[in-house]
């Protein structure tokens, strides 16, 4: 029996082909024709160029931008098989779909989350944070409480919410465990909370109240109230330690009625007082930095103040404009503020159209970190060579100009990009242990350059200068041996031993640690280490690689 096609049929048909064919256009066009995001920082950042008579650097090329997005999206650069699949690959897409693989399959999870995890722990906690005995902070539970939620890529508000309003116990195990008040767990008790009042205002309002703790701000018209009123929303908070923290005992943070600091006061008009430097006394109650006031109950029942503070947060346009603020910094080298964690009405930021539109834009997102991510790093800013040319010199914000962004700004790698980078261009990678115990040595290295100070915001220091020979003279354990080792079966033995020919086997290890091949010159001076140890490659092969290693291109983001 012949079928007979439906009309119906037929026209479904058509449509659906119809719908295809137009899916299969689309992921042809270019990305500023599917990110009209994109398309608008690149006409808002040219406009910006045209004003100042700057011609942008050329693109960069394939190579570096590979390395570029994998050090930023995932916090290391990318093997000699990621790079050579990026590099043969012919779809005009190409670059849309690494960001996407980067930050959507399910092999690089782990991997983003350890990242991001790596950034946060050290915004919200410092690199010491957890590491000293008197610390009431679980680094291991700020850490998995991050983890868990960058690779669920929960919406930004509300991983804010998460951590301001966070109660429970900051050990990983515990009945009450909630990660996220290792946020605040060291921030709240003998200081009356400045530092958990600093700490909010910046990292998730961009503001800096703690210029006014003690006095009017000296550059605006911000007065010592707007500190102590936010001051205010953290009264009722308190922590303490659950056990011998020797023994694995954490921490507890949790709320409490705050009954104010008046003799004999009223517990629903629970003031605190301020003394101005004239020596007159004050009092505040909780109001948010725009003016929204909360009712002055002291009573948790009544009114939680740091879940209505986390309310005002989510609802404030400074959120949105700290985020994008602090991403974009993190990906162009520079915020469009300095620092980046200041938006006061005293500093301007270099770009206010573009930061507004991002902001709302990311609003309208529902808040995805990984769609603000995509629309700055398909950017044409972001796309552009770090070399400088005399059409772009004057663009340099390190001598205090405002960023232009007319070339990718030349930075050295974090340290912990450092440390899984060379993990990676060595493959030490496949002889490293569980998760937890590859951050345990991790966090080892690093503590030998990190140290803290006694201010109000609890700031620290690094002395790490990211020079390979540091590294390697520090780097404690097994892992750097390994890593570098000729023996049987290490990285050099197993290319020094494999079927690429000699001069193959040099442009492998500069694809491992600098994702290109070597220059006329530096292929001169490869195949010099190659006759001159003729009988024994392997140790030719290590010259080159400690060569490499070396030098300045390995430890930098360009």
């Amino acid at each position: 029996m012949e079928r007979q096609i439906s009309t119906a049929v037929l026209a479904s048909l058509v449509l659906v082909f119809g719908v295809v064919d137009d899916l299969a256009a689309q992921r042809r066009a270019p990305a500023t024709q599917r990110y009209q995001q994109v398309a608008e920082i690149d006409r808002q950042i040219a406009e910006v160029w045209k004003e100042y008579d700057l011609r942008p650097s050329e693109p960069a090329t394939d190579g570096e931008w590979c390395r570029r997005v994998h050090l930023d999206l995932i916090g290391r650069i990318p093997t000699v098989e990621e790079l050579e699949a990026f590099l043969s690959s012919k779809s005009r897409s190409k670059r849309e779909d690494l960001v996407n693989s980067l930050l959507y399959d399910e092999k690089y999870t782990e991997e983003y989350a350890r990242n991001w995890t790596t950034i946060w722990t050290n915004l919200l906690i410092g690199r010491a944070g957890g590491n000293d005995n008197n610390s009431m902070i679980s680094r291991e539970g700020m850490q998995k409480y991050l983890r868990d939620a960058f690779a669920r890529d929960i919406p930004y508000d509300r991983f804010v919410r998460e951590l301001v309003a966070a109660s429970g116990s900051t050990q990983p195990g515990s009945e009450s465990f909630n990660g996220a008040v290792n946020f605040l767990v060291d921030k709240v008790n003998e200081d009356n909370a400045s530092q958990a009042t600093a700490a909010v205002s910046k990292i998730f309002l961009g503001l800096q109240v703690q210029c006014t703790q003690c006095h009017n701000h000296p550059f605006n018209d911000w007065r010592q109230q707007k500190y102590w009123e936010m001051n205010a929303f953290f009264r009722q908070v308190r922590a303490e330690r659950e056990g011998d923290r020797q023994a694995g005992a954490g921490s507890r943070l949790f709320d409490r009625d705050f009954a104010g600091e008046g003799a004999g006061g009223d517990i629903a008009e629970a003031v605190l007082f301020y003394e101005e430097r004239n020596g007159y006394s004050r009092t505040a109650f909780p109001v948010f930095v725009d003016g929204t006031p909360i009712p002055r109950d002291g009573r948790v029942a009544q009114v939680n103040r740091r879940e209505a503070l986390a309310d005002l947060i989510v609802g404030s346009n400074y959120l949105e404009k700290a985020a994008v603020n602090r991403l974009w910094a993190h990906f162009l080298g520079y915020g469009f503020t300095k620092p980046v964690d200041d938006l006061g009405p005293h500093n301007v930021p270099s770009h206010p159209e573009l930061l507004d539109y991002l902001a709302s834009e990311f609003r309208k997102s529902s808040f995805g970190m990984k769609q603000l991510m995509t629309w700055i790093v398909l950017s044409r800013p972001y796309a552009l060579s770090s070399k400088i040319t005399s059409d772009n010199a004057e663009d340099d914000p390190s001598l205090g100009v405002s960023p232009k962004f007319s070339h990718f700004y030349l930075r050295q790698m974090q340290a912990e990009q450092l440390y899984e980078s060379l993990v990676v261009a060595t493959r030490a990678s496949e002889e490293r242990g569980s998760y937890e115990e590859q951050e345990r040595q991790k966090n080892m290295w690093l503590q030998q350059f990190v140290s803290a100070f006694g201010t109000d915001d609890g700031a620290e220091s690094t002395s790490f200068d990211g020079t390979i020979p540091q590294i390697l003279m520090m780097f404690n354990g097994d892992l750097i041996r390994q890593a570098t080792s000729d023996r049987p079966g290490s990285f050099l033995d197993r290319i020094a031993s494999g079927p690429l020919p000699g001069p193959k086997k040099i442009d492998y290890l500069y694809l491992a640690a600098l994702s290109r091949t070597p220059t006329k010159d530096e292929r001169a001076i490869a195949q010099a280490f190659l006759e001159m140890h003729a009988q024994n490659p392997k140790a030719a092969l290590s010259d080159v690689w400690w060569l490499v290693l070396n030098s300045s291109e390995f430890i930098f983001n360009h």
